[in-house]
């Protein structure tokens, strides 16, 4: 069930029952800025109370900037493209693209902020390359006590 936000962010929250699973959020991608990869940094409705807008704009800040340095251009990736051409792409198969690797540094700084942020707050942030870059999603772990076994 998706719903609009004051501030026009649609968030989609699935319904809370024992049967439906966790509670998932979803961080929609914000285009303000364009067509780059970067999420909304204000914190959804169904997280108020569970982390601070402080905490979570640095932590989605921190993803972005990551995306924003993949989407540069450089003499790095011009050279890559170049060494790409000459070898016919050979090169790819030996090598790791800058965009590559940024999604793997991605992949870590969201693991990692999972074990300091979003863990000991009873949530878990997902890669948001598995959701296609579309969304972040941020799932509460443990339901009430109540919904816990069926």
């Amino acid at each position: 069930m998706a719903s609009p936000s004051p501030t026009g962010m649609v968030e989609e929250v699935t319904p809370r029952s024992p049967l439906a699973g966790p509670v998932k959020v979803f961080v929609a991608r914000d285009f303000s800025r364009g067509l780059g990869v970067r999420f909304q940094t204000e914190v959804p409705i169904a997280l108020h109370g569970s982390v601070e807008q402080d905490v979570f704009e640095q932590a989605v800040e921190e993803i972005n900037d990551i995306f924003s340095e993949a989407e540069s251009t450089g003499c790095a990736t011009v050279g890559e493209g170049c060494l790409a051409c000459v070898t016919a792409y050979l090169a790819y198969v030996c090598l790791d693209t800058h965009y590559e690797k940024c999604l793997k540094r991605a992949g870590k700084l969201v693991a990692e902020q999972n074990a300091r942020i979003w863990e000991p707050r009873g949530l878990r942030m997902s890669d948001p390359v598995e959701r296609g870059l579309r969304v972040i999603e941020i799932q509460y772990l443990a339901a009430d006590k109540n919904d816990s076994a069926v």
